[in-house]
Parts: C-alpha cells; sequence; structure tokens
C-alpha cells in the first residue's frame, strides 16, 4: 500500500466503479487491515481473497447485488457493498452491507462518494430507502460519518441476528 501524502493524494485520479473479481486481493487487504473480524484476522490472505472473489463472482452477475470499488491513481482503497430488495409497504430498499476505506484515506472524502454513488444508483433504481446498520463502537459511528451524510439512526427498532453457522461472523 502506498502513501497516499507522498504520491500527491489530492492530485491523483479518484473514481467510484463497479467492482470487478480482479479487485479480491485489494478488498481482501482492506478487510485485514480494518482488523475488526476474527474470521479474517485467522484466516491465510489467500482464503479471505478466495471468498471476496467468488463474492465479487456472484456479484457480478446479479442485478440485485452492487459491489462499488473506491479508486486513487487506479489503486482501490476502499469499497461499498449494497444489496436491492422489494418492499411490498413502501416499494424497493437498499440495505448497505458493506463500506470499508483503507486507513490513510479515511475523511478524505472516498466514503461520502461512495455513499452519493450509492444513493444515485437508488434513485434510478426507484428505491424508497437505503438502510445500514453502524456498531456504536465502530470509528464511523463515533464520528458521526453516516449522520454527516444525511442518515438517520432510528430509536424505535432493534436489530435482530440469528446465527446459522458457527464460522458465522458476528
Amino acid at each position: 500500500m502506498s502513501d497516499p501524502e507522498a504520491h500527491g493524494f489530492h492530485q491523483l485520479e479518484r473514481s467510484i466503479r463497479l467492482a470487478r473479481p480482479g479487485d479480491a486481493t485489494a478488498i481482501a487487504a482492506i478487510l485485514r487491515e480494518v482488523g475488526w473480524f476474527d474470521h479474517v484476522n485467522r484466516e491465510a490472505p489467500a482464503r479471505s481473497e478466495a471468498r471476496a472473489r467468488r463474492g465479487l463472482e456472484v456479484c457480478e452477475g446479479d442485478e440485485n447485488q452492487t459491489v462499488l470499488a473506491a479508486t486513487v491513481g487506479g489503486e482501490v482503497v476502499g469499497y461499498a457493498a449494497v444489496h436491492w430488495f422489494p418492499n411490498l409497504l413502501i416499494g424497493p430498499e437498499g440495505y448497505l452491507s458493506e463500506l470499508f476505506i483503507l486507513e490513510a484515506y479515511r475523511s478524505s472524502g472516498i466514503g461520502s462518494r461512495l455513499l452519493a454513488a450509492i444513493e444515485d444508483e437508488a434513485r434510478e433504481r426507484g428505491c424508497t430507502r437505503l438502510m445500514l446498520f453502524n456498531r456504536r463502537v465502530r470509528e464511523s459511528y463515533v464520528r458521526g460519518f453516516y449522520q454527516r451524510n444525511g442518515w438517520e439512526e432510528r430509536d424505535d427498532v432493534a436489530l435482530l441476528m440469528r446465527s446459522l453457522a458457527e464460522s458465522t461472523p458476528p
């Protein structure tokens, strides 16, 4: 990973594009750097890369899944995954399940650009709402990242989960 300041980060071309299977190595490296996921931290990098590649291959052919890659100077420095689904009560919705940026590029506007690209696609799809969950201990929650980008926290909803396998991450 190159140092963004040493290479004139602000002068490098930044873009948001659809992620592709060839981005799996960079995405796995981002997840390892984040360090939040025990199963990723414990496994060999090749296993993380293979899982990311399989996921990207599945998403490539599925109109209900979108994975975007944020690049700086051609290097993938962040990504976001969103899932599109019907809601019979209010119309189509999107669920943002992942948004991760390499630490050196956080607070540079890349996360906001990913969110804006997701919101643009949601509008094109006729979505009535986007949602996500963010653990309160995460830096992005503490910094109010999503709130600054127009997202509202609901206090009348409980997030419930049911693990279906021992290997399912928390």
